[in-house]
């Protein structure tokens, strides 16, 4: 079985990339040709060079029969990037398809529960359900979302949706920035009012892509979380005790951490460099509830996470610090 894997030089693209070889996959993986390959080691793959974000028509020379779209921008100083990579780059991903893969069995794309937004803060403290109508507050958020509306419009191929919460695990950076904080004895944390937090580890996720490549319904979309919710000290305090630390804890209210990210946001745009401090961040951590129902994915993928967060931390922490990161 050929598969179509994009974004496969990423972190959730990596990983959905060893799974596929490891079920014996006939894997081809999209990458730049600037992608940093890292971990795409294995002399069964094939490359596939194609940037979804420049414009033109891209030519796939093979048919495949499984195609996951994992490529995407989650952060940039240049918030015209989302629209372009997030939605056009699923435009003409899609275009191509339609010419080179007409009998294609499934196409699964990762979207994220930020297509939500801030329905959740009108009704604090209850999940998010499929039958809530989006309000995307990210520009991040609202690329994806868009995304999704195209793919609506595709009768031709059949297409299942994913809509992970917070993605950590082995590779990951954004969550790092955390462990990193944690290691040199600095734990912060933004806002006084409870917050609900959800998080899915990757292994789970991926999980969830080949399920629903099996058995996904087409047109079907997902919420995706480990099915717990945690507060929003419950990860910094699994972190520091794997660790083995104590921390100076500081918690900013969200007036200051809307300064801090004004002005990270200013310095990414007349710089050009991405910071991990800007206005989508701040509209993220500001946000008191991403608790979500995955009961859809359950019952219709026959989805079961296997992690927990304190063995997703434990697991985590440790790929951390045998790779150095840590």
């Amino acid at each position: 079985m050929k598969i179509l894997i994009t974004g496969a030089g990423g972190f959730i693209g990596s990983t959905i990339v060893d799974e596929a070889l490891r079920r014996g996959m006939d894997v081809y993986a999209v990458v730049r040709r600037t992608t940093n390959r890292r971990y795409l080691a294995d002399p069964r793959m094939h490359f596939v060079e194609a940037d979804l974000s420049q414009g033109g028509n891209i030519v796939f020379d093979e048919q495949y029969d499984y195609v996951v779209h994992a490529a995407g921008v989650t952060k940039s100083a240049n918030v015209a990037d989302f629209e372009t990579v997030n939605c056009g780059g699923t435009q003409r991903l899609i275009e191509s398809l339609l010419t080179c893969s007409p009998k294609l069995k499934k196409l699964v794309f990762i979207s994220s529960l930020s297509v939500m937004g801030a329905i959740a803060e009108q009704e604090p403290h209850r999940e998010i359900t499929a039958t809530d109508t989006p309000q995307p507050n990210t520009a991040y958020g609202r690329s994806k979302l868009r995304a999704e509306q195209f793919l609506d419009t595709i009768t031709a191929l059949p297409i299942v949706t994913l809509r992970p919460t917070g993605v950590y695990g082995p590779r990951e950076k954004d969550y790092f920035l955390m462990a990193q904080s944690i290691a040199r004895h600095i734990n912060f944390a933004a806002g006084y009012r409870r917050q609900d937090i959800t998080f899915i580890y990757v292994a789970d996720l991926v999980q969830a892509v080949f399920k629903a490549l099996e058995t996904g319904r087409a047109g079907g979309k997902y919420f995706l979380s480990d099915g717990n919710t945690y507060t929003s000290r419950t990860f910094s305090d699994l972190i520091k005790r794997e660790m083995g630390v104590r921390t100076m804890n500081i918690t900013a209210p969200l007036w200051l951490l809307k300064v801090i990210t004004n002005i990270g946001e200013f310095v990414g745009r007349r710089t050009g460099r991405v910071t991990a401090l800007n206005a989508d961040k701040y509209n993220i951590l500001s946000q008191r509830n991403w608790m979500c129902d995955i009961a859809p994915a359950r019952e219709e993928l026959g989805y079961v996470p296997e992690y927990n967060l304190e063995r997703g931390v434990k697991e985590t922490i440790r790929w951390y610090k045998e790779n150095g990161w840590l």
